[in-house]
């Protein structure tokens, strides 16, 4: 009899262990119907690959308004860059005109690189995934507004090549007098540094969500 009671005492005390150890291992459900058990499923990086899955690719809009800054910081820059050369040029009596160009094309490259870098940045940072995919998004449209614009300046004049006026990216030269070997080696060398630009900018916006997830779901 007191056999009986205790076999019937040792299995309660292991049927209530298991059960213990059951609801250690597994937890609550989630919302989403998975239980505690899975939590090895929702690492950091497991949860950056859904998402990607999910939300990733390229983002028209994101990169539309990426091109939009790159033009906007474009022109301010240059705008700053005209009044500094105005002001240098009117106390200097006799300027070097190879010096004045070699100066102004790096000065150009340079505010190419900057105003891309920008707009990629902030197509990275909307579209949060595909940084480097992001930053080229915003280089087409810069392409194909150039191309637009250029066909119809040559359709209706240039009063109509608005990036004459803001020179927010090189201008496709069009068959005929302004196609000369030297421009085009400028416009495919200004077009490669906007591009550098761009992609470095969106990788840079991209990498503001790797830490935000970092700090939020950990290693």
């Amino acid at each position: 009899m007191s056999t009986s009671a205790s076999a019937a005492g040792d299995r309660g005390r292991k049927a209530a262990g298991q059960g213990a150890g059951e609801r250690r291992d597994g937890a609550a459900p989630t919302p989403d119907g998975t239980r505690g058990d899975a939590m090895d499923n929702t690492s950091r990086r497991r949860v950056v690959e859904r998402e990607k899955a999910t939300f990733g690719g390229v983002k028209i809009g994101s990169a539309f308004f990426g091109w939009l800054t790159a033009i906007g910081t474009t022109v301010l820059l240059s705008a700053l860059a005209t009044a500094l050369g105005a002001a240098v040029l009117l106390n200097d009596d006799s300027p070097d005109a190879t010096a004045i160009t070699i100066t102004g094309t790096i000065i150009l490259l340079v505010i190419l690189f900057v105003a891309y870098y920008c707009g990629g940045y902030v197509a990275g940072r909307m579209a949060r995934f595909n940084g480097m995919k992001q930053g080229i998004a915003v280089w087409v449209w810069a392409v194909v507004i150039a191309i637009v614009a250029a066909i119809l300046a040559a359709i209706a004049g240039d009063q109509f090549n608005i990036l004459v006026e803001l020179n927010g990216f090189p201008q496709i030269p069009m068959f005929g007098d302004n196609a000369t070997a030297s421009t085009i080696i400028a416009a495919i060398v200004a077009a490669a540094v906007a591009l550098i630009g761009a992609i470095l900018g969106g990788l840079g916006g991209m990498r503001f969500h790797r830490r935000v997830d970092k700090a939020g779901l950990g290693d």
